[in-house]
């Protein structure tokens, strides 16, 4: 691996950066909308920003505040809510990957202690990349796995391959179009993992999003402290089949009975 595929961090830049993630709720600078500087967009209490601590070397590091309820999450969000949300922030990622400026765009989401974010207040991060292709490590296997929800353009599955390990589910749809069906699936799975899996064991979670030509993919990671496999041989763990079929089977009893969708009652 050359150095051009190492996000460089900066750490003066960081320096002042408010954390309350793991603490009582001090000062948010994200209910402090009066002072939000460098706005690039908003829609109804939506705003998408650049970030004031760009901590990471040869990147465009931007914020994209969902709401202005601080405890707002997508597990609590209405149905239009939620819709409006993946709608806005697909509409900011996908702008910055067609200005063509940037080797890669990311788009993730960090909630809970366990994710690597600092604030609560719910945000997305879309980050273009000036060198790094962020994809460059991803591999197709890693989206494919124990099918839970099968439909002509939406699928739900338990990975079999995962990136880091353990539970990761992916949420496809084939077209960009059907935005709406990502949002309603990826919700349900998000409330299903931090109400039902493992008994509620997890309070975090990480969205990463992958747009690879037409499709557009959601990978929902369960979090927890990272397995020393994976820190120092980047080697992911699974659970075993009959564990995964559980999960599956549980997975798909939440979206029958949450899920407003045409197709999730007759799924292939």
């Amino acid at each position: 691996m050359s150095n051009k595929d190492v996000l460089v961090f900066e750490i003066e830049q960081a320096k002042g950066k408010p954390r309350d993630i793991k603490k009582k709720r001090d000062y948010c600078p994200f209910c402090d909308r009066e002072n939000l500087t460098n706005i690039i967009e908003q829609k109804g209490d939506m705003i998408w920003l650049e970030n004031k601590f760009k901590t990471l070397k040869d990147t465009n590091q931007t914020v994209l505040i969902e709401s202005s309820d601080h405890y707002g999450d997508i597990s609590n969000y209405s149905i239009a809510k939620n819709r409006e949300v993946f709608e806005f922030v697909y509409h900011c990622w996908n702008e910055m990957i067609q200005s063509e400026k940037y080797k890669s765009v990311l788009l993730y989401k960090n909630f809970g202690p366990m994710s690597g974010g600092s604030l609560r207040h719910p945000h997305f991060q879309v980050i273009g990349l000036d060198k790094v292709d962020g994809y460059k490590h991803i591999e197709a296997e890693n989206f494919t796995g124990m099918n839970v929800f099968n439909s002509k353009h939406i699928n739900v599955n338990v990975s079999e391959k995962p990136i880091m390990g353990f539970v990761e589910f992916n949420v496809v749809i084939n077209n960009p179009k059907y935005i709406d069906d990502l949002a309603e699936f990826t919700r349900v799975t998000v409330k299903y993992v931090l109400d039902d899996l493992y008994g509620g064991k997890f309070d975090s979670y990480n969205l990463f999003f992958y747009k690879i030509g037409q499709k557009i993919i959601c990978k929902i990671e369960a979090r927890y402290v990272v397995s020393p496999y994976f820190v120092g041989y980047r080697l992911s763990q699974r659970d075993g089949d009959k564990q995964v079929r559980g999960i599956a089977a549980v997975l798909l009893q939440r979206l029958q009975e949450n899920a407003h969708s045409s197709e999730i009652e007759n799924p292939e």
